[in-house]
């Protein structure tokens, strides 16, 4: 962790026009009718888990250059991810990933308290083969064609679900690589019920207070065809399994031009929403750093989260998802942990019962000023505001670059070495 007295320092010089740019705008959204301190309380009260794997650099499809201090293993990563809390404020949880992060429980629950965070849900690895594995899933998983192949899959989720009851877990995500490469390769029916039948065996473990996740993802590693490509397939899935089953939307899993925000819409109304990878594309599933490229999309998943508070089961968890490849990976978990609390501030900014005036009266381009009038608004006072007094960073990435951590793992852990494609 960071000396707390970085921090003090940082902010000291920080403070007083932090304190200037709040009031200003705090007077300014009174001329609006809106309270600053009740939307800093609901910024202050948001959170966002980070990924375990995230604070590893990430690797493209050709090659990985790893960075200076990368984690070697997960309680180095949950050293890294404890520092974006502590300078956010924002990521009380981190997210595991098994076989990546098996550890003792006991040894996990005691390193997670030390660094101030607990567990978000359990995310099962059945894209890759592992050393020692009896069966491969080159052609599949969970859908493949050999019955033992599916069986050792729906194993491994259980064995992920049984790791995260240990740890206080509550949830379960499956990303599944299945699918085809070339027409006529697979059966589209037979391979689905096949995937629908191991998944509701995974379900059934489930305890009775956790919940199943499901991903979808229109390609990549398989390029003709995915088991779960789309939401209304993903939506066919929980349907089909029980309450306890849900859809998670990662937004880079999705075509080009894809209207997301309806798409959450479509999935809150079904009471099908389970929660959220956030990230940012340009062409697909780029796994950039969120808002860094569509800014405005997100906050337009926002404004429809927003707009669905207290909807009955209404309860969605949100996770970053991204690669980093040519940043520092605790620099932009922290940027985009901060993208998603502005997004989160701009949609609470929004007055709805003005743009619903004009939704009712047709009136385009009142609803779309409605909208815009909440992003254009610099909400980063408000987002500082709740770090400070939390006794967080004000400037997250300038405290930590003069804190030295990265130098000062970089000296500690050994130098990794350069490997082929693939996240950490």
């Amino acid at each position: 962790m960071i000396d707390q007295d970085t921090i003090t320092a940082a902010n000291a010089s920080a403070a007083a026009d932090l304190r200037a740019d709040y009031d200003s705008l705090g007077e300014r959204l009174d001329r609006r009718g809106v309270d600053i301190d009740a939307i800093k309380a609901k910024v202050a009260a948001y959170g966002v888990a980070v990924p375990s794997w995230g604070v590893g650099t990430g690797g493209t499809r050709f090659a990985r250059f790893p960075g200076g201090g990368e984690p070697r293993g997960i309680f180095d990563k949950l050293d890294d991810c404890g520092v974006i809390h502590q300078l956010t404020g924002a990521t009380p949880s981190v997210s595991l990933h098994v076989p990546w992060d098996k550890a003792d429980p006991a040894d996990l629950m005691a390193k997670a308290d030390q660094v101030g965070l607990s567990f978000d849900a359990m995310n099962s690895n059945t894209f890759q083969d592992q050393a020692g594995q009896a069966h491969s899933y080159k052609f599949g998983s969970l859908s493949h064609t050999d019955a033992a192949t599916r069986a050792q899959a729906v194993d491994h989720n259980l064995e992920c679900i049984a790791l995260g009851q240990a740890i206080g877990s509550k949830a379960l995500t499956i990303w599944v690589g299945d699918g085809s490469n070339f027409p006529g390769q697979v059966n589209f029916a037979r391979q689905f019920d096949r995937y629908l039948d191991a998944t509701a065996q995974v379900y059934a473990g489930l305890p009775a207070d956790w919940r199943l996740f499901t991903e979808h993802k229109m390609y990549e590693p398989a390029f003709y065809s995915t088991v779960v490509q789309d939401w209304g397939t993903n939506l066919m899935i929980a349907q089909h399994l029980g309450d306890r089953a849900f859809c998670l939307v990662d937004l880079g899993h999705h075509a080009p031009n894809v209207n997301i925000e309806m798409i959450v819409s479509r999935l809150v109304h079904a009471r099908k929403l389970g929660g959220f990878h956030f990230n940012d594309s340009k062409y697909g599933d780029d796994d950039l750093d969120t808002g860094s490229i569509d800014p405005y999309r997100l906050f337009l998943v926002f404004n429809e989260l927003v707009d669905a508070d207290g909807a009955p089961g209404f309860d969605p968890m949100h996770m970053l998802d991204q690669s980093h490849n040519v940043t520092d990976p605790i620099e932009s978990l922290m940027s985009s942990a901060m993208e998603v609390q502005r997004a989160y501030a701009q949609a609470l900014l929004v007055d709805r019962a003005a743009l619903m005036q004009a939704q009712d009266a047709n009136d385009a381009l009142l609803a779309q000023s409605a909208l815009k009038s909440a992003f254009r608004t610099d909400v980063e006072p408000i987002l500082a505001m709740a770090r400070h007094e939390k006794g967080c960073a004000i400037d997250p990435v300038a405290a930590f670059r003069a804190s030295g951590y990265r130098a000062q793992v970089t000296g500690m852990r050994p130098a990794a070495a350069p490997g082929s494609s693939g996240i950490v």
